[in-house]
C-alpha cells in the first residue's frame, strides 16, 4: 500500500533533510526507523521520498513524504517510536500507487523568522509584495542547471512572537531562494535597502546575489497536497525534546541580554 506522511523536525541537529553517507540527516533517520519497523528494507524499491530537500539547520512544521509498504497500520504511532526526539510524524493518508511527493503536491510554504522586533514591517511588506508573480530569481538563489524562473503565489509580512514573519507560498523553490529573499527583506527593514532593490533583483539589473539569511529561522511551514492527513501525536519524547529547547533558548537569551548590559 502506498502510504503519505507529514512530519516535522527541529533541523539544529542535522546536516539537511536529504540522506548523506556519514551525516545524519532527517532522511537517514527516517530510513533507519523504516527499517527497525520493518516498513521496508530498500527505500529505493519502497518509493521513498520526501517533496524536496532543506539546509542544515532548517525546521519543518509539515514536511510531506511517502512510501510502499506491506504493513502500512505501522506508518503512525508505531514508526513514531521508532523516530529520535527531534524528529516526529504528524499525520498519514492512504495514497495512490503512483503518487510522488516531489512532483504531485501543489504548493510549499515556508516561513521566516526575523529576531529584530525594531524592523520596519511596513516597508518588508511593501518590498515582500513585488516578489509576487512569475520571476527569473536567479539573483536570489543558485541555480544551477535548474531553470530560475519561480511563479511565487504569496509573499507577505505577517507579525510573529519576536518580530516580523516572512511568508512565501510556490509550487518549487531553488537552493538558497527562500533565505536569499529573506535577507533582502531582513536589509529593507533595516533601512539598508530601498524597497525598490527587489526589483533590480528580479530584472537582473543587480549583478550580485545577496546573501542567504541564517538558515536556523527558517521553517517549512506547509507542503500543500490533494488529500487530508489523519492526526498521528507526536510522542512523549518529541514533546520534551521541543520543552527543553524552549527553555534552553529561552537560558541563553536572558545570559546574552545580562552580558550585554554589563
Amino acid at each position: 500500500m502506498r502510504v503519505a506522511f507529514r512530519l516535522g523536525w527541529w533541523g539544529a541537529g542535522f546536516v539537511g533533510s536529504q540522506r548523506q553517507t556519514g551525516e545524519r540527516t532527517v532522511e537517514g533517520e527516517l530510513i533507519r526507523a523504516c527499517r527497525w519497523t520493518k516498513l521496508f528494507e530498500d527505500p529505493v524499491r519502497a518509493g521513498f521520498w520526501l517533496s524536496g530537500r532543506t539546509d542544515r539547520g532548517v525546521h519543518a512544521r509539515a514536511q510531506v513524504g511517502a512510501l510502499t509498504t506491506d504493513h502500512p497500520e505501522r506508518v503512525g504511532v508505531v514508526l513514531n517510536r521508532a523516530l529520535p526526539p527531534d524528529v516526529w510524524l504528524t499525520g498519514t493518508a492512504p495514497a495512490p500507487d503512483d503518487w510522488h511527493p516531489r512532483f504531485d503536491v501543489a504548493t510549499r510554504t515556508y516561513r521566516y523568522y526575523f529576531a529584530d522586533p525594531d524592523l520596519d514591517a511596513s516597508a518588508m511588506e511593501r518590498a515582500a509584495a513585488r516578489f509576487v508573480g512569475k520571476h527569473d530569481v536567479s539573483r536570489l538563489c543558485r541555480a544551477g542547471s535548474r531553470n530560475p524562473v519561480r511563479r511565487i503565489a504569496v509573499s507577505r509580512i505577517l507579525p510573529g512572537p519576536t518580530g516580523a514573519v516572512y511568508e512565501v507560498t510556490a509550487r518549487s523553490f531553488l537552493w538558497h531562494q527562500v533565505r536569499c529573499m529573506a535577507a533582502v527583506l531582513d536589509a529593507v527593514g533595516r533601512g539598508d535597502l530601498e524597497e525598490e532593490a527587489v526589483g533590480a533583483l528580479l530584472s537582473g539589473a543587480c549583478k550580485r546575489n545577496p546573501p542567504p539569511a541564517p538558515a536556523d529561522r527558517l521553517v517549512l511551514w506547509d507542503v500543500e497536497t490533494p488529500f487530508p492527513f489523519t492526526p498521528v501525536p507526536p510522542g512523549d519524547e518529541h514533546g520534551e525534546f521541543l520543552s527543553a529547547t524552549a527553555q534552553s533558548h529561552r537560558a541563553r537569551a536572558g545570559i546574552a541580554d545580562l552580558l550585554r548590559s554589563d
